[in-house]
């Protein structure tokens, strides 16, 4: 939470350009129009360029409270976009709410993975997608994939090339 409070102000300037690879690759092939939507680590909030207009909702939650008041700026473009402080642990949504969960760069950062995964499959509706993706400088694919494994989430869809910082998974909640 520090790191991402103190380097708020040059967020976007930094992952911009790498964050936006990712979300091309994360949506291609879903249709997000109409559902519940969840950003995981939002950051500043752009994501919601994506899946604003489109979705019924979208809530974005992140640890850091700087960047959320960025991501607060973004919002405000869309009728439906709410945010929220909260550690991806403890995500304080009722069960079964979200048709889509989206994580992006954010399970290298935290303690358990394993664990992470199975909190967003708390929030997520039975079938639902769940899209995360790992740094490949911070984790194997083995390991990674073994994450995923340990939740029980089914890999529909893997996205890992040379252009991409990070692996881009499509699972479905089982």
């Amino acid at each position: 939470m520090r790191r991402y409070n103190l380097t708020a102000a040059m967020y976007d300037a930094r992952y911009c350009e790498e964050q936006e690879a990712k979300y091309k690759a994360a949506l291609a092939g879903l249709h997000v129009k109409g559902n519940a939507v969840l950003d995981v680590g939002c950051g500043s909030g752009l994501f919601f360029g994506h899946v604003g207009d489109n979705a019924k909702l979208v809530a974005g939650v992140d640890i850091s409270r700087r960047l959320l008041q960025l991501a607060k700026e973004r919002a405000k473009k869309y009728s439906d976009v709410y945010l929220v402080q909260a550690d991806a642990d403890n995500l304080p949504f009722r069960l079964g709410v979200f048709s889509y969960v989206f994580a992006f760069t954010l399970l290298q950062n935290m303690p358990n993975p394993s664990i992470t995964l199975g909190e967003f499959k708390l929030v997520a509706k039975l079938d639902s997608i769940i899209v995360v993706t790992g740094l490949k400088a911070a984790v194997s694919l083995e390991v990674f994939g073994g994450y995923l494994e340990d939740a029980g989430l089914r890999v529909v869809s893997l996205r890992e090339e040379d252009a991409l910082r990070c692996y881009v998974v499509v699972c479905i909640q089982r």
